[in-house]
């Protein structure tokens, strides 16, 4: 008895943290369908799908569709980026080589830094260089040390549980290193590529700190609402939360289901 009690409240908390985590987001989610009528707070004025429709009017809400483009543009360009360089950094230490430590050290330290002063740097350099920061160059670069870390650590903890001896079976059967990588090592690792793929895209994809000053004069979806807020005062803001929301579980959920098409298929 104790012990069922005991998990009931472990339930209960559980369930009062994952409110705590999701209620605003339900809160936004059910303003948004206010009436044509409705304010931004409760009670709500009727039901409609009045300002979704107002989204896709300009003067309503600035440039929705083009700061959208640019963020899942941008997103695109830092999750190719930081799967590529987390694959091949991983390969490479599997092996011990000089320096190796501090580089690491290097890379990851990324991460302790202030968003912002990472953001301030890099608009910095840029302007020191002679370049107008823009969100296909020095947010690129900029959001590259958020990403990066999260994906070198998921790599070097794959490949520390590897068994090189697949790998080396393999080679005694005459492949190539390249056929090796390809038949044998990639498709163990790959759902955790495809993990490492999710995590550079949903990182950059609601990526605030680190793009404010190094975007430029197009603002990407995060600075767009941020912009919104200060100008807003109807639910067309909660309308564009609310897509945005799906949008992002939807992504979430295509990955899961590729990993489990691709787990399905090794355990066949």
């Amino acid at each position: 008895m104790t012990g069922t009690f005991r998990r009931y409240v472990l339930l209960g908390v559980l369930g009062l943290f994952i409110l705590f985590l999701y209620g605003p987001t339900l809160t936004i989610l059910v303003l948004s369908f206010q009436g044509p009528d409705g304010g931004l707070t409760f009670p709500m004025n009727g039901v409609s799908l009045h300002w979704f429709a107002r989204l896709f009017q300009t003067q309503a809400v600035g440039d929705f569709g083009g700061s959208l483009t640019r963020s899942f543009t941008l997103a695109t360009m830092v999750m190719v980026t930081t799967v590529v360089v987390s694959l091949a950094a991983g390969m490479a230490f599997r092996r011990k080589f000089w320096g190796a430590g501090p580089l690491f050290t290097l890379t990851v330290a990324s991460l302790i830094i202030p968003s912002i002063l990472v953001s301030l740097g890099v608009g910095l350099l840029f302007n020191q260089l002679g370049f107008d920061p823009d969100w296909y160059s020095s947010a690129f670069g900029a959001q590259l040390t958020w990403t990066l870390p999260f994906g070198l650590l998921i790599m070097f903890a794959v490949f520390n549980r590897f068994n090189r001896a697949w790998e080396e079976a393999a080679r005694d059967l005459g492949a190539t290193p390249w056929q090796s990588f390809r038949h044998v090592v990639l498709p163990i690792i790959l759902p955790s590529v495809i993990g490492i793929a999710l995590f550079g895209f949903t990182l950059s994809y609601d990526e605030f700190a680190r793009t404010l000053l190094t975007a430029g004069s197009d603002n990407t979806l995060p600075l767009e609402i941020f912009g919104m807020t200060t100008s807003v005062t109807t639910p067309v803001l909660y309308a564009l939360g609310t897509l945005t929301t799906v949008f992002s579980f939807f992504v979430i959920l295509v990955s899961l289901v590729i990993v489990r098409v691709l787990a399905a298929k090794r355990g066949a």
